[in-house]
This record gives structure tokens, C-alpha cells and sequence, in this order.
């Protein structure tokens, strides 16, 4: 599926689907990639090596350096694919040099699906 590219690169990896928003900043631990957050959805879960499916970010400015935090720290998501990539989450994608695509539509992915993102021409596919 077309999607907009945000930040260029490939990724791969199993989906990590959230059906609400993310704040990284408090809410991803930088230093493991687990989702903080205990009235998040995804609470637990680790971020490192999947491709990361979420409407968008929420939350401090902050937040772009804690996506640059998980990509130093080797755990940051294979790609993102965002509903609609706001300025936080494109500046951490950009510092950490994590693809990330957006202007997808969310509905049909499924977590724990096998995703390829191509961000350098705006594409998702399946498996």
C-alpha cells in the first residue's frame, strides 16, 4: 500500500499495533523499548525490531529524543507507520534514522503480522 514517506530507509519486522496514540516521552522506556505507559494499550510490550502501527504521537517535544534514545540504545522499532506522523514523531524518526511512512489507513493491520516498510518510496507490504 502507498504511504507517505516521512523519514527514508527500510524496516522490517512483526507488527506492533496500537490503537491509540503514543507519548514516547514517559510513556517508552528508552534504554529497554517498553511501553511505560500502564493505561496504554501496548503496556508491556517491547518496541525494539517491530514495526510500530499507531494513529500518532502525543506529548512533550521530548518525546523525538526518546525515539533518538531507543535508536542509540539498539532497541528503537524496525519502522514506524503512522496514521499521520505530527512533528515530534517525525524529528525522533529522522534523529534516529528509523524509516517511517504515514497517511495510512490503520484498520486492516493486525498485530504480530510480518510488515516491510519501504520509506524511501512510501510503501507497506505484507509478509
Amino acid at each position: 500500500m502507498k504511504a507517505r514517506p516521512v523519514s527514508s530507509g527500510r524496516g522490517q519486522g512483526l507488527a506492533l499495533v496500537s490503537p491509540e496514540p503514543i507519548s514516547f516521552y514517559g510513556g517508552v522506556d528508552p534504554r529497554t523499548g517498553r511501553v511505560l505507559d500502564p493505561a496504554h494499550p501496548l503496556h508491556g510490550q517491547c518496541v525494539a525490531g517491530r514495526v510500530l502501527v499507531f494513529p500518532a504521537g502525543k506529548g512533550s517535544t521530548v518525546g523525538s529524543y526518546v525515539l533518538y534514545g531507543l535508536a542509540r540504545n539498539g532497541v528503537a522499532p524496525a519502522a514506524l507507520v503512522v496514521g499521520e506522523a505530527e512533528t515530534i514523531v517525525a524529528t525522533g524518526a529522522i534523529l534516529g534514522d528509523i524509516p517511517c511512512v504515514d497517511q495510512v489507513p490503520l484498520g486492516g493491520f493486525r498485530d504480530g503480522e510480518p510488515l516491510e516498510v519501504d520509506a524511501d518510496r512510501g510503501e507497506v507490504r505484507r509478509g
